[in-house]
């Protein structure tokens, strides 16, 4: 299981961090999704079929690319 945490200048208040944890969320082999909005970050902890290309993919279809 891999574990990372992106930048997400785009979060300005936990309705966004909720929407980035449901998209993510149904990312197949995402495990776990946690995000701070003062931050401006999420930590995804995903495993295969899941990627790193793949989890940067959905956020930027949802408007929230990472940095």
């Amino acid at each position: 299981m891999e574990k990372t945490t992106l930048s997400i200048p785009g979060i300005t208040c936990d309705h966004c961090v909720r929407t980035i944890k449901n998209e993510l969320l149904e990312v197949e082999g995402v495990t776990a999704v946690d995000g701070d909005a003062q931050r401006k970050a999420v930590e995804v902890e995903f495993e295969t079929p899941a990627t790193l290309d793949r989890i940067r993919q959905v956020l930027k279809e949802i408007d929230y690319p990472a940095e």
